[in-house]
């Protein structure tokens, strides 16, 4: 959990995402690539790959405010990582991909998609709140770059489908798990990471309110979470 504490510690001026991206690139080369958070840290790796070069390249209006959301963002799923191999509680959305990274009855869309439910749902509208915390700023400040990243996951998404919906070979497997996954959306689950954000800003002077609303945004997104891993095949 060290390393992910020093992610943290580079909260300042300027926030790289080079630390996240090396850590993502540690955990793809120790898992194997059928384990379901090996699936995940792949995708996830080339959205944190493609944000940092459109940083880099000046897509974004403030790249100081970009990357603080981005490492803000990273940081969360690699506390969760981190948890799992110290054995420490993880949040709940996390724990579904987690649990079942190893069920072979769950396809790899599966995996990423859980993946990306928990960053957005969850995770997203902390990451916000944090930002505006480093920057000493409100949501409303930030909500350009919130649009951007928003922007590239939504690209992602549909690369994740196209590239790991299962073929032919398997079609009976498509219908079940085309009428699985269409149950969520990525649009819908940015639009209330933004909702949540906006909220717990508000919520930012009664800690015991902001508590009780996180742990059951945290709840439910994990709820939604072990919904997409139903397994379509027995083990």
């Amino acid at each position: 959990m060290a390393q992910t504490q020093q992610l943290g510690q580079q909260i300042g001026p300027f926030l790289a995402v080079d630390p996240a991206v090396d850590r993502m690139r540690a955990i793809r080369s120790a898992r194997h690539p059928a384990d379901g958070v090996a699936v995940f840290n792949r995708v996830y790796l080339t959205v944190t790959e493609e944000i940092g070069h459109a940083i880099a390249a000046g897509a974004f209006e403030d790249r100081r405010a970009a990357a603080a959301l981005d490492a803000r963002l990273a940081g969360r799923y690699l506390t969760a990582v981190d948890a799992v191999t110290a054995g420490a509680p993880v949040p709940a959305c996390w724990r579904p991909l987690f649990r079942y990274r190893r069920h072979p009855g769950v396809r790899p869309l599966q995996f990423a998609l859980a993946g990306l439910n928990a960053q957005v749902g969850h995770d997203l509208a902390l990451a916000v709140v944090d930002a505006c915390r480093d920057l000493e700023c409100a949501p409303a400040d930030l909500e350009d770059e919130f649009d951007r990243v928003g922007d590239v996951l939504v690209l992602l998404e549909e690369r994740i489908r196209e590239e790991l919906l299962p073929g032919p070979e398997v079609l009976e497997l498509a219908d079940p798990l085309t009428h699985l996954l269409g149950c969520w959306s990525l649009d819908r689950a940015r639009d209330g990471a933004w909702l949540a954000a906006r909220s717990l800003w508000q919520l930012r002077g009664l800690p015991e309110l902001a508590g009780e609303f996180t742990e059951r945004l945290d709840r439910s997104v994990g709820l939604v979470g072990r919904m997409l891993l139903t397994p379509l095949t027995g083990p």
